[in-house]
């Protein structure tokens, strides 16, 4: 008899031979010393056929028990024409037929097979596998000989798998240990059967070996990386892996390991990767490979190179999961930044909790109403009643992050129409309730702000290549960050990079994700827009962005319309300082009618004249549509709104850009004008209302006022620097009949004094003051 494997497909591979050391010839000494690096080897791949591994299959059986000296002449007699057809499982530690009857009634644990072989012999069924087993014999037959080399190289499979499970589930000494792992690898990479889970066992049983011996030392980490980065070339490490991974990229963040075994790592999961939400911690891995490049001594020029080297030498990259992957690893790094503030639910309100001024009843200065001096109604105007109705600061704080905001009249005018609406509050009227009043600073740990100028920087880097511009302007136009980092200025600053590149690009598809991705949800557009929380220029990125928007597909009278409603301030403020961009958009709104109100009509003209561009546009203008020139004849506007920001200069040119006689009603609130500006406000002979509401302006323009603007009737000076020393002067505007002075350094006898001497002030606000 003939006890050799047949000559059919696979019978060269009827033992799996141990592959050579990882380490190849160097002593263990040697080994040890070195095993941070870094020893490549040529995978060594079987020739020939190549097999799926079984999980379960049809197969004929013959169980035969016998003493191993009768074994020829038994497999000779008539008890081989006993065959039972058997449906038999391969599980992870027996074979297992679906009938657990005659021959398999009991299942064959693999611990019980001593050995696994081809078998044939002259004259009988061909196509076999003999399995020895204690006693006896097990023949199983297949209907081909593929299905038997399938069959035979599965069998070795499950078995040295459960071998090894075991071995290394008890582990006694580490250099047996990291021998036997050196081999494992070696069988996963020669076995000719070609499925996920060949390089995946081996994975799981180190990585199950890892979380359970906690106390290996930094060159045992090292050692076991080596050894298994064979594997980790063409494979997702699992998730207990990537935990092991995540500690050394902490703890060795310089270790040649990070460089030589992680790069081809990492580079695979952003190629291939399709949902970080089902591998979080293959995310979380990236993450801290990234903060271990950065801590190398060329910092975020190495991540810079590793950024290259995604993208590819070429103009377009190859790899379309590439970007995508690298922006879920940016967002979730910065996010962690805040992630302690976001969870503290105690110390970090809701959006809805910002909006409505929600704060500890024992920190909030009661709102009372205005301390009427006379019970008779009076003629007030309704600007001015509002503006005392004013919330004060609401202050957040926790152990890293502060964050304080103040709340003014227009955002609480806002909020009043969105009475009822228990929907999630805007973004934007959460962060920023008035241009110059919101304030909100955050300061994070060491730790967080070294994580979050890593990937700001790498949100950079990818803004900077061409064919990636769109896909990111597209995966950003959402605002998918915290509102704690929209709050946090340094965040916004290193962000308006990025989003200035989009302002730049020619490409419609680009530059139009500044805007809001939806209609009532604001965009970058009115995030670094002038009074936008993150805006901290005077305008210019402001300007590029409508420039670029205008001159595309959004010169409309929509896109007009909505500039007039939400930004007609801030566009009148850059004209005002001969932008030009801004000087067309004012003049389109005259052409294309979009203001109704005829005053702000009139101050636009009066805007436009205040420069040489502006004025030469507006003639152009006037030259199309006569009416525009009649209009500005009636005498100037009767109210007059100067933009947040503007200063006195400003004032001064748009005062001597026309006349003003008519002018009854000015707010300075919220702009930056001082007492240098007094001299301009006494040519307005018309004067009765006048709002300074958080202005510099200090005593010497009040005793300026008060000998000139003798017809003055309504005055706030709510949050201005004035003193006793210039509130004395006003007792001489014996027209005052509604005065400001909350948050004021007013004194209780200056107070007494203002009342005996204003016989008609009706309505006073002293709160915040030594008078209240």
């Amino acid at each position: 008899m003939d006890f050799t494997g047949s000559s059919g497909g696979g019978s060269d591979h009827r033992q799996i031979e141990e592959s050579k050391p990882l380490l190849g010839e160097m002593s263990a000494t040697e080994g040890s010393k070195m095993g941070a690096a870094r020893c490549r080897r040529p995978l060594l791949h079987c020739n020939g056929m190549r097999y799926k591994l079984l999980q379960e299959g049809d197969i004929q059986v013959c169980v035969i028990r016998h003493p191993r000296t009768f074994l020829s002449k038994i497999l000779t007699s008539k008890f081989l024409r006993r065959w039972e057809p058997h449906h038999v499982t391969l599980a992870d530690n027996s074979l297992a037929s679906a009938t657990p009857t005659g021959y398999m009634e009991n299942s064959i644990s693999y611990s019980a097979i001593e050995d696994v072989q081809l078998l044939s012999w002259e004259n009988a069924p061909k196509y076999c596998l003999q399995l020895t087993i204690p006693g006896g014999t097990v023949l199983l037959q297949a209907a081909n000989s593929y299905l038997r080399d399938q069959w035979f190289h599965s069998l070795q499979w499950k078995k040295k798998i459960y071998k090894y499970k075991k071995v290394l589930s008890n582990p006694s000494r580490w250099e047996v240990v990291l021998k036997e792992i050196r081999t494992l690898v070696d069988m996963a990479l020669n076995s000719p059967l070609q499925d996920d889970s060949i390089h995946q066992a081996p994975l799981e049983i180190v990585s199950k070996l890892l979380s359970e011996n906690t106390n290996l030392t930094t060159q045992d980490h090292e050692s076991i990386i080596v050894a298994i980065a064979p594997l980790l070339e063409n494979n997702h490490p699992p998730p207990d892996l990537c935990e092991f991974f995540c500690k050394h990229c902490r703890e060795r963040p310089r270790s040649m390991v990070v460089i030589e075994v992680f790069t081809p790592v990492v580079q695979r999961i952003l190629k291939h990767n399709m949902d970080f939400g089902k591998c979080p911690r293959l995310r979380l891995f990236t993450q801290e490979y990234i903060l271990a490049l950065n801590e190398l001594n060329a910092g975020m020029e190495v991540v810079k190179k590793f950024i290259h080297s995604m993208h590819g030498p070429t103009g377009q990259c190859p790899h379309p999961r590439v970007l995508p992957n690298l922006v879920a690893v940016c967002l979730a790094a910065i996010y962690s930044c805040y992630e302690e503030f976001i969870n503290s639910r105690d110390n970090s309100p809701s959006l809805k909790e910002i909006r409505n001024g929600c704060q500890q009843q024992c920190d909030r200065k009661p709102n009372l109403p205005l301390r009427l001096l006379h019970t008779s109604p009076d003629l007030v105007s309704q600007e001015a009643t509002l503006s005392e109705s004013r919330l004060k600061s609401v202050i957040v704080t926790s152990n890293e992050i502060h964050v304080e905001v103040e709340r003014n009249n227009t955002a609480n005018q806002k909020m009043t129409a969105n009475v009822g609406n228990d929907s999630e509050p805007n973004l934007i009227d959460c962060l920023m309730v008035s241009p110059t009043c919101s304030t909100m600073s955050i300061e994070l740990s060491a730790q967080a702000d070294r994580i979050l100028g890593c990937y700001v920087e790498i949100l950079k880097m990818l803004s900077d290549y061409d064919d990636w511009r769109p896909a990111l302007a597209s995966l950003l136009q959402p605002i998918p960050f915290p509102k704690e980092a929209l709050a946090h200025e340094k965040f916004t600053k290193e962000l308006k990079y990025v989003i200035q590149r989009f302002a730049e690009d020619p490409r419609q598809e680009v530059h139009s994700c500044l805007l809001s991705v939806r209609a009532g949800k604001d965009g970058w557009f009115q995030l670094y827009s002038p009074g936008g929380v993150a805006c901290d220029d005077d305008g210019e990125l402001f300007a590029s962005m409508v420039h670029i928007l205008m001159g595309s597909c959004y010169k409309t009278k929509k896109f007009l319309l909505s500039l007039a409603e939400n930004k007609l301030g801030p566009c009148m403020l850059l004209a005002l300082r001969g932008n030009q961009t801004m000087v067309e958009i004012l003049c389109l709104m005259l052409e294309y009618n979009i203001i109704d109100n005829n005053d702000t009509q009139l101050q636009i003209i009066s805007t436009l004249e205040s420069t040489d561009v502006g004025k030469r546009m507006y003639e152009q203008l006037c030259d199309r549509q006569r009416e525009l020139k009649e209009l500005q004849r009636k005498g100037g506007p009767t109210r007059l709104t100067l933009p947040s920001k503007s200063t006195d200069a400003d004032l001064a040119r748009l005062l001597s850009s026309g006349s003003f006689g008519n002018l009854e009603n000015l707010s300075l609130a919220f702009t930056n004008v001082t007492s240098a500006c007094a001299e301009h406000l006494i040519k307005l002979p018309s004067l009765k209302q006048l709002n300074l509401w958080s202005t510099q302006f200090g005593d010497a323009g009040l005793r300026l006022l008060s000998e000139h603007l003798t017809m003055l009737q309504v005055l706030n000076l709510c949050e201005t620097p004035v003193t006793d020393a210039g509130l004395l002067a006003l007792s001489s505007m014996k027209s005052l009949c509604s005065l400001n002075m909350n948050s004021t350094k007013l004194s209780a006898d200056t107070y007494e004094d203002l009342k005996a001497k204003l016989p008609n002030l009706k309505e006073v606000d002293v709160r915040y003051t030594e008078a209240w």
